[in-house]
């Protein structure tokens, strides 16, 4: 008969499983809101535009929409970093369209929809859903959180780029043609050179295995590094003050902590006082799952070496 305990986490993971799967339909489903809820607000802003210009602006919309839908359509690890680059792109163009002219209410429930858009789309359920999907074979895989100083510069870059593109449509709006073909293409090429990237973040996993454990980040590791299941010694929550080897980049948040029954080699890319390609020798080390509590109860599951680390 199956005890409490077991009926919990069977409820655990159905929830779990049904979320994932929930996520990015409400994504496509608030994604299709925005097209409804932006085109009044669109057609308002290009109100006093010349109307071949504003066409043309229409028209570039609609393609941006377009490929977020291709984008979001087959989950993915590439998928996602599509998702996560055009989506957030309707912000600028929801807040342009609110300042130039329209409704206050168009304006608002555009701006609002394009909010939750983004947010759907950086959330850690939308991620892990997108990175499973590419998974091989029996592999579980827990998206990593970005390191806080890789971030920082992946938004400056995007917002770079966002800012070309948004200046190229607004051009393209007032018939400033040699503006818009230079900003456009500004763009283009950002995009081109940034893509691969922010590309990265969304490579960044540790991934649970019939044989142990891999910890598959080109941030901060110069090589995948994989540890066997024999020499785990004990996965948990990381205690303030530990010794372990910093794997997070840093990255702000809980951080799980992996011990080994003996020393194996890391190398390093971006890790705190150690130069690129410097080997480590270490029997533990820092990693950050989006969420930790739900790789540690994987692990868990199979029968991995899951306890509090002291």
């Amino acid at each position: 008969m199956p005890t409490g305990r077991s009926s919990a986490t069977l409820c655990d993971v159905f929830d779990a499983d049904r979320l994932l799967r929930a996520i990015p339909w409400s994504l496509r489903v608030t994604w299709i809101a925005l097209l409804v809820s932006g085109g009044r607000a669109v057609d308002a802003a290009l109100a006093d535009a010349d109307p071949t210009h504003a066409d043309a602006v229409r028209w570039i919309l609609l393609a941006g929409w377009i490929i977020g839908v291709a984008a979001m359509a087959v989950p993915a690890v590439v998928t996602l970093t599509a998702t996560r680059v055009v989506v957030p792109l309707s912000l600028p163009v929801a807040i342009g369209c609110w300042v130039a002219g329209a409704g206050p209410v168009d304006g608002a429930v555009f701006t609002g929809t394009a909010v939750l858009s983004t947010v759907v789309a950086g959330t850690a359920a939308f991620g892990r859903r997108f990175v499973q999907a590419s998974a091989y074979g029996d592999e579980d895989r827990h998206l990593l959180r970005p390191p806080l100083p890789y971030l920082v510069v992946a938004v400056l870059a995007w917002t770079a780029w966002a800012a070309a593109l948004t200046v190229a449509v607004i051009a393209t709006a007032r018939g400033a043609v040699v503006l818009a073909l230079i900003t456009g293409a500004i763009g283009v090429a950002g995009g081109a050179l940034g893509f691969p990237r922010w590309h990265r973040l969304s490579r960044r996993w540790l991934v649970l295995v019939p044989a142990g454990l891999v910890v598959h980040d080109h941030v901060v590791l110069a090589e995948t590094l994989m540890i066997r299941r024999q020499e785990l010694a004990r996965l948990g929550l990381a205690p303030a003050g530990t010794d372990a080897a910093d794997f997070t980049g840093p990255a702000p948040g809980h951080a799980v902590e992996i011990r080994t029954t003996e020393s194996i080699t890391a190398l390093a890319a971006m890790v705190p006082g150690v130069p690129a390609g410097g080997a480590l020798h270490l029997t533990g080390l820092l990693v950050a799952p989006t969420r930790p509590g739900q790789a540690l109860s994987a692990a868990a599951a199979r029968r991995f070496p899951v306890g509090p680390i002291g």
